[in-house]
């Protein structure tokens, strides 16, 4: 949510009793699902707001979420833009000290019915579990050449690639699964770099060349959607009933689970974008069993007979 818009929602809804989310849309120049996050967002952030569904539903600011604008400065506004950190990733985007003072001055009304504020009662941590720290190029060191708006020469480094010279024009940053990745176009096509494989940067003298019309979040979310896809390879297998769980921890939406059989198995579906992520099986061993397609079955045969060529 931009500063603009925070402060556009909530003149809209102090100003009058109750609203919709299309009046809200119409006005702040945004799609219905946008207003619906950025409300989301107000809530998570203590404001009182209720929205409710159906055909009676609305959107209202209940007493107590008032929100006195001259208490915050310039800075502190725009931060309040940075929505989804938490407060780890803050701190590697230099921002920690000035996004704090913000939230504190947006949060420190308490709502008239006396309720616990949600952001006393929710702590978010977006990092994956065992993970380390990041390493790599800092965000808030690239911060900087990113707020000038040029385009930028990056050496990156692919795993098991010699790193090689980039030049691309940045849209920014975004903060997914405990790491940060630059958004940016390649020769006028959307790429995620991983700050962790930046060796180093150059800015360049010349402003960046964006796609007419694009904007960060809507590209980060197309690439991002882009590699969750599940893939169009149906790889067909039998799982153990006790590692469903488990598989589904592991393997996530790609996976489709059918129903509980007699024998204590269970028929299931994995989507993959290659032939070699059915590599993924392994993990579980001798509890699950690849029953098609054919080069399915037969890869990981293969893999299987490497393994045990492997501890021969």
């Amino acid at each position: 949510m931009t500063p603009d818009r925070f402060f556009s929602l909530l003149l809209a809804l102090q100003s009058r009793p109750d609203t919709t989310v299309a009046a809200l849309a119409a006005e702040t120049g945004v799609s219905d699902r946008t207003v619906m996050r950025d409300l989301r967002w107000l809530q998570d952030a203590g404001f009182p707001v209720l929205a409710r569904r159906g055909r009676y539903g609305g959107v209202s600011m209940l007493p107590g979420g008032a929100l006195d604008a001259s208490r915050l400065t310039p800075p502190e506004r725009e931060h309040l833009a940075l929505t989804g950190l938490d407060g780890d990733q803050r701190r590697r985007l230099g921002v920690e000290e000035v996004s704090g003072r913000a939230l504190r001055k947006v949060t420190g009304t308490r709502p008239a019915d006396d309720l616990l504020p949600v952001g006393d009662l929710v702590v978010s941590d977006n990092r994956p579990w065992f993970g380390p720290e990041p390493a790599g190029v800092s965000p808030a060191a690239l911060i900087g050449d990113l707020r000038r708006g040029v385009r930028l020469r990056v050496r990156y480094e692919r795993e098991g690639e010699a790193a090689v010279w980039r030049t691309v024009d940045p849209y920014g940053l975004l903060a997914k699964g405990g790491r940060w990745y630059l958004v940016a176009d390649e020769e006028g096509r959307p790429r995620l770099l991983n700050l962790q494989r930046v060796v180093r940067w150059e800015p360049l003298r010349t402003a960046r060349r964006l796609r007419p019309g694009a904007r960060l979040a809507a590209v980060a979310a197309d690439l991002t959607s882009g590699w969750e896809s599940a893939g169009d390879l149906e790889v067909r297998l039998r799982l153990q009933e006790y590692q469903v769980g488990r598989a589904r921890r592991i393997l996530g939406s790609r996976l489709t689970v059918g129903g509980p059989e007699e024998d204590g198995w269970r028929h299931a579906v994995l989507r993959c974008r290659v032939l070699e992520d059915v590599r993924q099986v392994l993990a579980f061993a001798d509890t699950a069993t690849v029953t098609g397609p054919p080069e399915a079955v037969a890869h990981m045969k293969k893999l299987a007979r490497q393994i045990v060529d492997h501890y021969a």
